[in-house]
């Protein structure tokens, strides 16, 4: 098992690693729409939110030589599951063709108030 810790994606706001590498698999603790390098929420909608919380996973699988391509299943929290739609279509943005499996679940309340919060299991490319 290796920890992973990267400069490049938000600094972990508790005792935890931004991913674990156990085999050929990365489980990616999850990621909210923190800038990395303010450390604030940034995107006032679902939609902005989950672009950034998506380009903060691929950050930190891109630390480990993967990808998004390599991404297995992810789990989506929401604050509003009336967000569900602009999550959604930012997600099908983001993934393209690429279709990871999802579970997607309403949540009463995030870090920092986000309205999203994403995280993965992936290979290692």
């Amino acid at each position: 098992m290796q920890k992973v810790f990267t400069e490049n994606a938000p600094k972990a706001i508790g005792p935890y690693s931004h991913a674990i590498i156990s085999g050929n698999l990365v489980f990616c603790s999850g990621q909210t729409p923190l800038n990395p390098v303010t450390m604030q929420i940034e995107g006032a909608t679902a939609s902005e939110q989950t672009t950034l919380v998506l380009t903060n996973l691929e950050t930190v699988l891109k630390s480990v030589g993967s990808s998004r391509a390599s991404i297995l299943k992810t789990t989506v929290f929401l604050k509003n599951f009336a967000d569900f739609e602009r999550m959604n279509k930012a997600y099908e943005a983001f993934f393209g063709e690429h279709k990871p499996a999802r579970t997607t679940v309403e949540v009463s309340r995030l870090p920092r108030e986000a309205l999203v919060e994403i995280e993965c299991v992936a290979e290692l490319a």
